[in-house]
């Protein structure tokens, strides 16, 4: 299907989130009848008309003033100081705190002991430019933390080691040192260093290898082995002292940050995007507002990104693909004017945490990706990674992408996997609304999505990774190459001196590179001619023969012999420069794969993209890119996997058909087609031309059907297309047909491409094949753009960051309907292009069902909390019935309280399951999957699933209908966690701190029940196991009346709001007392905060309202004394509600709870 212009009358008519004033952009084209190379469309008023044979007639005056007015747009001003230099921070003082009760634990001083010696190996150090570390002031970390946590953390330096415990057990995950708060206020000062450095233009990016991480800290929490927050902080010191308006936030750990994420969900001026190990909300930290649904709140909707892995072993090209069609695109159009990485290395092969199965090459590319965004400022900060190897060869690759050199090549990047294509596929769908640059093409086909005749089918096993590989780093001489030779200036029209192809093209360009000082920081190559072995791969001899024998040729004999072909002129000295810009190519390929240079740029004429095997056509003789290409495969010995981009606006029929049946060369080619009337005409370059035979697949057309197309569509076509398929092809060699005639200004391709999206599009493609990216120069025909452009582009093959891009305009919709209509074509054959709209199936809190079968108990008592034919819970010791909550309940929207199906027989007997026995599991296991999530022991020992506890007992409490529960539908009313933390004071949290008991009876018991290696931190552990769920019984109907089906739910073990949770009033509690605003003395809840009392969600869900009014998380249910926590939309049993369950327990029941926890 092809668009029938640039824009449609269906197109939605959005505007600029950052400019919304603008009018909607109206490119509206309509189809002419096509001309020879040069010829000018009618639609076109501001440029003359090219006569046949490429002849140009002069310019009118108003033509003239418009194309002058279209210049004035190019940024011209390339020649500003280049920064140069990485930023490191490392100071041997962060190693001056551990766990003192733990030297097993996992976040320890030998990680940067490891880092450091990774460094020093490979001489890393020496060239970074070494900052001091520096604490960060009390004022600073108010930017994001209260004063009274900061004033507690303070404490802890005089805290011993009983204190800093029982301290450390009411937070998630952590542990306490008295150097912790040093430590931690010295990794945030090193931050806030290198953001000095970055804004101040001392350095161009950085990098802090700090410890304690910091991206789980929140406003009054620590969480995660986190205490500051160093890149939240970073990111409003840098607005506050440096006037940064829009700061990006990349969390690449594989946990999520939730710390971050709560610090900024509803601020438009940072965009914080997490990509992160999730699997349904069973992995740490257990949050919904990890999920991709989680979008930000009020102001900031849109601003939160959430890339959800809901399964382990997730590889490179489940992270490149998340940048390439989510981050990469939203972050140009977001304009960031910094960005800061949490830089975990916790998702790389090998890590204990993480299970997943990124490499360090992975990482240099994703720190490769985004040193395109805000001119190169960059600054990572050293969060997770646990396997000390990967950690250290993860820093490793980083530091070197930073530093500028080439990115490893990947060994084995394939495409995204399922899961991974579904994720990625939610969150486009949830971010679609808020950005312009995600909108969907208004022609896009009608199912989106693939037959399955219409897929080629690859089995894919179980993928098993391969032993870590260490990256390669080249040394090199030089890092750019430049060849250029005055004498190819010898090519001329001998009877049109405005002919476009003109000989100062070459010219103007080298002298722009001279003057802005680029040709100076390349190593020119000598030049030489193809020999005509290298001619003859890809040209037949007797047409090499015909073009050699115009060298002595008459004038009139050069006109009849140029007339024999399309749009070419030929003159005497045609054949020798043809020969030396073919030869020019050659001997830049040569210098790449001889490691002589890294990469390199042709300034050669006449072009080559169009001259097929015996054929001249639109200005080109010999193939040069064609012949470049079979030259690297022959010099390398092997069929080496080239690269071909062709970025000219006109397309390179000549390179398309030399390569049609080889796939080992991939042929992408973007440009102008207008329903095949734009040069060379005909369907050579439509979108559904893909090769043919053993080629088929490895030819991919992006066809343009109309004028100004600009920056946003060809970086469109780049993320969604282009670079998503050059990552799965793998290339060793990346070649560029580097025409310049779809620049802004060009009088021939009519499209706008700035010279800064050139550079652009340049950094993108260098990412790929170590680095090793040669441009030949094709068409371009203003000599200003041309120059600029080349030259922009020659900055960055040297290194230097891209200019900031400011993208006036969403994509087209005319340029979308192009890409959609060639991605659709291209997804048979490549896996990377079927990230596509879909369901999420597994839901956020989907659930397991087991199907187990009891005798009937013959002593109804003995089983807690069986439910009777009418409904009613039996309660085991009190012997009193209340009612039963609907099995309605238990909706899915209960992100971490885990369900499970249970069938009694009532023909057979229980069975009371031991720790052994509850899903094959010991009880911590049955509780929290591998270990306990931050839980004391004693709090382990009591989440085991038994029969017989009462219903206040933890593992098999009743659970009542919520008080009111959030749907993926809806919004939630407030931001997770925000604010909730705050409703106890640090102060007071340290004086109940005192009263805690660390050598209670229950501890021992529960010491006595728990391998001590199953007693980590919850993040240390990883998540829960839904197969090892504890079974809490709640009543559901059942068809069949021999069997009873109970629903079973594991509350959650901890939450990092129980520290709202106030003393009991003296006066205790009343579970008799009516909602306070409807007098119902149905299903009431009492708030943990200001025990008020209110009806639940099936009632008046008044309880509900009171949540949003008041920001109070958590609430105990009078019917069977659950608790619910509503920012974290599950049900909590933790150490810290035992008081109040207590209290409650003997008001309704006349005695305390039979067993302590």
């Amino acid at each position: 299907m092809t668009s029938t212009g640039q824009d449609t009358t269906t197109t939605r008519q959005r505007r600029s989130r950052h400019n919304p004033h603008s009018p909607p952009h109206d490119s509206s084209v309509t189809s002419k009848r096509g001309v020879k190379k040069g010829a000018l469309l009618h639609s076109s008023p501001s440029l003359a008309e090219v006569k046949k044979k490429g002849r140009m007639k002069k310019l009118t005056q108003a033509t003239e003033q418009d194309l002058i007015v279209g210049l004035q747009g190019l940024d011209l001003n390339l020649e500003a100081k280049t920064l140069s230099g990485t930023g490191l921070v490392f100071d041997e003082q962060l190693n001056e705190f551990h766990c003192l009760w733990d030297d097993s634990f996992p976040e320890g001083p030998e990680r940067l002991h490891a880092i450091k010696e990774q460094l020093i190996q490979e001489g890393l150090l020496d060239r970074c430019v070494s900052f001091q570390a520096r604490f960060a002031e009390k004022e600073e970390l108010m930017l994001v933390h209260s004063l009274e946590y900061i004033d507690l953390m303070e404490t802890t330096q005089y805290m011993n080691e009983g204190e800093l415990r029982i301290l450390a057990d009411t937070y998630d995950s952590v542990y306490l040192h008295p150097n912790s708060y040093t430590c931690a206020c010295l990794a945030s000062g090193s931050v806030l260093r290198l953001v000095d450095a970055v804004l101040g233009n001392e350095i161009r990016n950085g990098m802090a290898i700090i410890r304690p991480p910091g991206h789980h800290a929140q406003h009054s929490l620590m969480d995660g082995y986190c205490m500051f927050n160093h890149v939240a902080v970073a990111a409003r010191y840098a607005q506050k002292k440096h006037a940064v308006q829009r700061v990006l936030i990349v969390d690449w750990d594989v946990h999520h940050g939730q710390g971050t994420q709560f610090a900024f969900d509803q601020d438009p001026s940072v965009l914080y995007f997490s990509i992160h190990r999730y699997e349904q909300g069973r992995f740490w930290p257990h949050l919904k507002a990890s999920n991709w649904s989680t979008v930000g709140f009020g102001r900031g909707q849109g601003y939160t990104i959430n890339v959800p892995w809901n399964q382990v072993g997730m590889r490179d090209a489940d992270y490149i693909a998340a940048f390439l069609h989510l981050l990469l695109p939203v972050a140009l159009e977001f304009q960031p004017q910094l960005v800061l990485v949490a830089a975990g290395f916790d998702a790389l092969q090998g890590d204990p945490k993480g299970e997943m199965a990124a490499t360090p090459a992975g990482f240099a590319q994703l720190t490769h990706l985004l040193m395109g965004l805000a001119g190169g400022k960059l600054i990572l900060s050293l969060e997770g990674g646990y396997n000390l190897r990967s950690l250290a060869e993860g820093v490793s690759a980083s530091l070197h992408t930073l530093l500028g050199d080439p990115c490893p090549i990947l060994e084995s990047p394939g495409a995204p996997c399922p899961s991974a294509q579904t994720s990625l596929s939610c969150a486009l769908e949830a971010l679609e609304p808020f950005w312009e640059v995600l909108v969907k093409s208004a022609e896009t086909l009608e199912e989106d999505f693939l037959e399955e005749e219409n897929v080629e089918k690859e089995e894919e096993g179980p993928w098993q990774p391969p032993a870590l590989a260490i990256p390669a780093w080249p040394v090199l001489q030089a890092r750019t190459g430049l060849v250029y030779d005055q004498r190819m200036m010898g090519h001329y029209n001998l009877w049109d001196n405005h002919h476009p192809e003109m000989p100062q093209r070459v010219f103007r360009i080298m002298r722009r590179l001279e003057e802005l000082g680029l040709a100076g920081r390349c190593l020119t190559l000598p030049t030489r001619p193809a020999t005509d072995a290298e001619l003859l791969t890809c040209h037949s001899a007797e047409y090499v023969g015909r073009l050699r024998a115009t060298a002595k040729m008459k004038t009139r004999e050069l006109h009849r012999e140029g007339s024999n072909f399309d749009s070419i002129y030929i003159c005497p000295g045609t054949f020798a420069c043809a020969q030396l810009a073919t030869g020019a190519a050659c001997r830049l390929v040569e210098a790449v794969l001889a490691g002589e240079v890294l990469n390199g740029a042709a300034v050669v004429r006449p072009p080559g993209h169009h001259a097929e095997r015996d054929a001249a056509c639109g200005f080109c003789f010999f193939n040069s890119v064609a012949v470049a290409a079979r030259h690297a495969q022959a010099i390398s010995g092997h069929a080496l996997r080239i690269l071909i981009v062709d970025w000219d606006v006109h397309h390179g029929n000549g390179t398309q058909h030399i390569f049609e049946e080889d796939p080992s060369v991939l042929y992408i080619s973007l440009h102008r087609y207008d329903h095949g009337t734009f040069f060379p005409m005909g369907d050579e370059g439509a979108s559904c031309q893909t090769g043919r035979a053993a080629g088929t697949g490895f030819t991919v057309n992006v066809a343009w059907n109309g004028p100004r197309v600009g920056d946003a569509d060809y970086l469109a076509a780049w993320h969604r297309l282009v670079l998503p398929v050059a990552y799965e092809f793998n290339p060793e060699l990346v070649l560029v047909s580097a025409g310049f005639d779809a620049a802004r200004g060009d009088p021939l391709g009519g499209c706008q491409v700035s010279p800064e999206g050139y550079a652009h599009l340049t950094h993108l493609l260098m990412g790929l094949a170590n680095g090793r990216i040669i441009l030949i120069l094709e068409g371009g025909y203003n000599l200003t753009s041309i120059s600029e452009s080349m030259a922009a582009c020659t900055r960055s093959l040297l290194g230097d960051p891209p200019p900031l891009l400011t993208l006036s305009r969403p994509p087209l919709s005319g340029a979308l309907a192009s890409i959609t209509e060639t991605t659709h074509i291209h997804r048979r054959y490549w896996r990377s292009l079927r990230v596509m709209k879909v369901e999420d199936k597994e839901g956020p809190s989907s659930s397991k069902s087991i199907t187990k079968k009891v005798t009937q108990p013959a002593n109804r008592g003995s089983c807690v909390g069986m439910i009777t034919p009418d409904g009613n819970i039996l309660d085991t010791d009190a012997g009193k019935p209340t009612s039963a909550s609907p099995v309605a309940a238990s909706t899915p929207d209960q992100a971490k309280s885990e369900t499970t199906v249970v069938e009694f027989s009532q023909d057979q007997t229980s069975e009371a399951p031991t720790g052994e026995d509850t899903a094959d599991q010991t009880p911590s296991e049955a509780a929290t999957g591998e270990a306990a999530v931050d839980q004391t022991p004693s709090e382990a020992a009591t989440e085991g699933a038994t029969w017989d506890k009462t219903p206040s007992e933890g593992g098999a409490e009743m659970i009542p209908t919520p008080p009111a529960l959030c749907t993926d539908n809806q919004t939630p009313p407030a931001s997770p966690a925000q604010g909730a933390t705050t409703q106890i004071s640090p102060s007071k949290l340290t004086e109940n701190l005192r009263t805690l008991d660390l050598n209670s009876e229950a501890q021992e018991a529960a010491n006595s029940q728990i391998p001590e290696d199953e007693r980590l931190l919850g993040e240390a552990a990883g998540g829960q196991d839904r197969d090892a769920s504890g079974l809490t019984q709640s009543f559901g109907e059942h068809a069949d009346a021999d069997q009873v089906v109970l629903y079973a739910v594991t509350p959650l073990p901890w939450c990092p709001h129980l520290v709202a949770v106030c003393p009991v009033p003296e006066s205790g509690l009343d579970v008799t007392q009516p909602c306070r605003d409807c007098g119902t003395l149905q299903e009431n809840w009492v708030c943990l905060s200001c025990y008020q009392v209110y009806c639940g969600r099936y009632v008046g869900a008044h309880m509900l309202q009171h949540h949003e009014v008041s920001g109070h998380p958590l609430v105990l249910s009078y019917i069977d004394l659950s608790t619910w926590c509503y920012n974290c939309e599950a049900y909590v049993h933790h150490q810290a509600l035992l008081d109040v369950k207590n209290a409650a327990h003997q008001n309704k029941f006349g005695e305390c709870i039979p067993h302590s926890l």
